[in-house]
């Protein structure tokens, strides 16, 4: 449905002159730009309680961490003031109010552009909010990177941001990609880029995190989003934050035993590095956009059962928007983390060396090459089938035109890319497709080509086509 795109300014006034509506505003880092474009507006005294900014550091523990010190940028931050101010609203306002009013407490913690102007502006932004019931408040917080040169300019986004989310949190709600879409009203991507939302609550319980997070990168919003192997959506720079990762991209519709012996046989290979340590390791399995969209919109069944398959496998889920792995490498590159090993199969590692694919890039394949393997960066190749002749293909049987041999010489010779030799070749013949056309067919020989626990699931929840009617089927998840 199409729905008018508001000035943030007739937001703020929206949203004073409705009598409803009271609360309160406290901001870290980045001005008051949220409550300046209330009182701006006019009208807010109807709206605003109180407004709060507290910069020093002791007085910021001693309001909202009880005098203990942490990360002042932080999620754990952004929900101690919430609470907080919601809290004292509550206590000083509760037994006054009238009835029909409904308390908002809105916060930000922001780190903005410093004046060498070399960080990263981001920040925390987050509502706690009644809707249905007093006393029972709901909340959505959201992660943001903000891109802008200037940290005036990274103010003025700000403020549009906070009244862009409190307008949303009471108009939008019940509708989640429009609650998304409506963020960046009046603003653009290259702006700001929104790479985590999360909403709770009596009134949001129906959302799914997951498939919120997952229209952020269908909306353009962020590049990827990460889920962690329990399911639970985080921010991607403090997840990855001085970790090693092991990224493997598949489709996982299901995985198989192939898909579980490549994650296998990576890790035993990833623990020689004199850099790993399990502790700080994370294995992540990477789903592209393009591999659940079916005519245009997001199978949100069939990515949420492909999500918790891998998550009950113990991995963490990165959902992304790349389709050439330069960009994918790119993306961990913004992050602190130690060592990053990506794996491929042979036949995709052939795609990789072939230059037609970045005919788009200035230094085509050479810049492609060096944005691919920085010095943090390996490739893991995992072999594959030739089914006409049956000779199982490593790396160095990939062919590929002259002039790329020296690349790929230079790459092998600085253990820039590695094969994993330890693969189960009785498996190599497995392929998903084939495994979903035998579970569409109900001929049980797909269960002898999934890890047991796969199959279980597949066979108790019912899905990718399984039909036997003795099995019980499932409801989708929410965070009720």
């Amino acid at each position: 449905m199409e729905r008018e795109v508001y000035t943030t300014k007739r937001k703020a006034l929206m949203l004073n002159l409705d009598e409803t509506k009271y609360g309160t505003i406290a901001e870290i880092g980045g001005g008051q730009e949220v409550a300046r474009s209330f009182f701006q507006a006019g009208g807010a005294s109807g709206t605003i309680a109180k407004t709060i900014s507290a910069y020093d550091k002791t007085f910021s523990d001693h309001l909202y961490n009880q005098g203990e010190s942490g990360r002042y940028v932080s999620l754990n931050r952004l929900e101690q003031m919430l609470n907080a101010e919601f809290k004292e609203l509550q206590s000083v306002l509760g037994e006054k109010r009238d009835p029909k009013v409904k308390f908002f407490s809105f916060a930000n913690t922001v780190e903005t552009l410093n004046y060498q102007k070399n960080n990263q502006g981001h920040g925390w932004l987050g509502v706690k909010f009644e809707h249905s019931n007093l006393g029972e408040p709901n909340e959505v917080v959201i992660h943001v990177r903000l891109h802008e040169n200037d940290a005036l300019l990274q103010q003025y986004t700000l403020g549009t941001l906070g009244v862009n989310l409190i307008f949303a949190c009471f108009y939008y709600h019940n509708r989640p990609n429009v609650f998304l879409q409506s963020l960046l009203d009046n603003l653009d991507t290259d702006r700001v880029e929104i790479t985590m939302a999360r909403m709770t609550g009596p009134d949001l319980c129906y959302v799914d995190n997951r498939l919120l997070c997952v229209q952020l990168v269908k909306n353009g919003m962020t590049p990827a989003v990460m889920f962690d192997r329990y399911g639970n959506v985080h921010q991607p720079a403090d997840f990855l934050y001085k970790k090693n990762a092991l990224v493997l991209r598949g489709r996982f519709r299901p995985i198989t035993y192939v898909g579980f012996d490549i994650l296998k046989t990576s890790y035993a290979l990833f623990k020689e590095d004199k850099n790993f340590t399990p502790h700080n390791t994370l294995q992540i399995c990477e789903i592209t956009l393009n591999n659940l969209l079916e005519e245009g919109e997001i199978n949100e069944r069939d990515f949420l059962d492909r999500v918790d398959l891998l998550n009950g496998m113990g991995q963490n889920v990165l959902v992304s928007s790349f389709r050439e792995f330069y960009k994918l490498v790119d993306y961990f590159s913004r992050f602190k983390i130690l060592n990053l090993r990506i794996i491929l199969g042979v036949p995709t590692f052939k795609k990789v060396l072939e230059k037609k694919y970045y005919a788009n890039l200035k230094g085509g394949i050479l810049e492609a090459m060096g944005r691919m393997f920085p010095d943090n960066t390996r490739f893991y190749i995992y072999p594959a089938l030739d089914r006409a002749t049956g000779k199982i293909l490593l790396v160095d049987d990939v062919d590929m035109e002259p002039d790329v041999k020296h690349i790929f010489s230079y790459l092998v010779d600085n253990r820039k890319i590695r094969n994993l030799r330890q693969a189960k070749s009785k498996w190599l013949h497995i392929r998903p497709d084939e495994v979903l056309r035998l579970i569409n067919q109900d001929d049980s020989k797909w269960e002898t080509m999934v890890p047991k626990y796969v199959s279980k699931r597949i066979k108790s929840k019912r899905i990718f086509g399984y039909k036997n009617d003795n099995a019980k089927g499932s409801n989708p998840t929410s965070n009720c």
